[in-house]
């Protein structure tokens, strides 16, 4: 997945990704309520950190485009 956000991200640069390991970061796992039966998981969130969509598993680049696009401007 990670070539795949990679792509995504050099196609829209305004956008600000960070990437979370589940056992390196257990923290931010228990923060967001991420468990392991349903890595990866994306979980967007706006700018005042609020979370306005998630998606688990191996997710298509145009499933993941439809979510960036539909809250660009939000």
């Amino acid at each position: 997945m990670r070539p795949r956000w990679q792509q995504i991200e050099e196609e829209n640069p305004w956008l600000d990704t960070q990437y979370f390991d589940f056992d390196q970061d257990p923290d931010v796992a228990i923060k967001y309520g991420v468990e392991t039966g349903v890595l990866p998981c994306f979980i967007f969130l706006d700018s005042g950190d609020k979370e306005f969509a998630r998606l688990s598993g191996e997710v298509s680049k145009v499933e993941i485009l439809k979510v960036i696009n539909s809250h660009k401007d939000k």
